[in-house]
């Protein structure tokens, strides 16, 4: 009989702690009734949360981390000095098999250096990305790299490619999915050498199983052109939040408007039904999760100021990712296309 599956939660990162943490949980639990879990922080505050929620302590167990990595400690004072923290202890959980997935909401510098060190890279993968679903006029879109490498190669944007198709397949279940480099025009002849060396790379590898569309720009991401949309991580963060900012702004906006005259709270109260579908399409919260993609092991990266529902969120991606076989694909297609890679150059 197989084991169930377990997620290894570092319970002391984000700027709530673990409040909001376990209060996720209890989310969880009932999403998914089978799935166990472990929380890793301190056992004594631990224990008072869950004073009052004793039945949820039948899937989760508790290990006590004494210390923590604070948001503003630097990656690799945190790797010297990290290996008590509950950081460490939820990526150890997966590197010793006792978990398959580890979240935490903590430093994302830190995180990834100890996810590097803790796990090791994939064969044939330069650099890991941060993967995040992007909402769009279609659904929704996979967008990488969001913030693990300040800049990009070649050869790491390629690999980018690959671990995005990968993902949007297992996640998206999408069998051919269409990816697109971002650039600051759709013409062949701009941007920089690193987006059309790519761009060359990805047009002469048949055996990969996507569409290449080419370079996309800012604005074809919510519009959902392409399934994956690959980038460097300045940039791609910087999009991220903007497109977050942008959707606060949207909802700032409306609610002035609604509340400025007794016919626009009218109009409200008509209304009610399609605005807060509108508020929640516009809740990063439900795609709250950044995915580590490139390592030896599964690490979701949740915002460090989301809420309950927002890290609940992270926790169902952590889960569907556990489920889908999404490393054994991206090592499969970046060791096929770095076959044809010579020829395509050379041509």
């Amino acid at each position: 009989m197989a084991r169930e599956l377990t997620v290894s939660i570092d319970a002391m990162g984000g700027d709530a702690g673990p409040g909001i943490v376990v209060a996720a949980l209890a989310r969880s639990v009932l999403r998914h009734p089978t799935v166990r879990f472990i929380l890793h922080g301190d056992e004594t505050e631990l224990n008072a949360l869950f004073a009052k929620r004793t039945k949820l302590l039948e899937r989760v167990a508790i290990r006590h981390a004494p210390d923590r990595v604070r948001m503003e400690e630097k990656p690799s004072l945190a790797l010297r000095r990290g290996r008590n923290s509950s950081m460490w202890r939820a990526i150890d959980s997966v590197k010793k098999k006792e978990a398959e997935v580890a979240v935490s909401a903590g430093n994302t510098g830190a995180l990834m250096a100890m996810s590097m060190f803790q796990l090791g890279t994939l064969e044939n993968i330069s650099r890991p990305a941060i993967a995040a679903l992007w909402p769009t006029k279609r659904g929704q879109s996979v967008v990488l790299d969001v913030g693990a490498n300040v800049t990009a190669s070649e050869e790491q944007l390629v690999d980018f490619a690959v671990m995005g198709q990968a993902f949007a397949r297992a996640i998206l279940g999408l069998e051919r999915p269409m990816v697109g480099i971002l650039n600051v025009g759709s013409e062949d002849v701009k941007g920089n050498d690193a987006v059309k060396g790519a761009a060359h790379v990805l047009r002469n590898s048949p055996t990969l199983p996507i569409e290449f569309a080419g370079f996309v720009e800012g604005d074809d991401i919510s519009e959902g052109k392409v399934d994956v949309i690959v980038t460097d991580g300045f940039t791609g963060n910087v999009a991220l939040k903007t497109a977050e900012g942008t959707a606060k702004l949207i909802v700032h906006y409306l609610r002035t408007a609604l509340r400025r005259s007794f016919l626009g709270r009218l109009g409200a109260v008509v209304a009610s039904g399609a605005l807060n579908a509108l508020r929640r399409k516009l809740d990063p919260r439900s795609s709250n999760g950044g995915i580590f993609l490139g390592l030896c092991g599964v690490v979701v990266k949740s915002h460090g100021g989301t809420d309950a529902l927002g890290f609940a969120s992270a926790l169902d991606m952590a889960i569907d990712m556990a489920k889908a076989d999404v490393i054994a694909r991206i090592v499969a297609d970046r060791a096929g296309i770095r076959t044809l890679e010579p020829e395509a150059v050379a041509s």
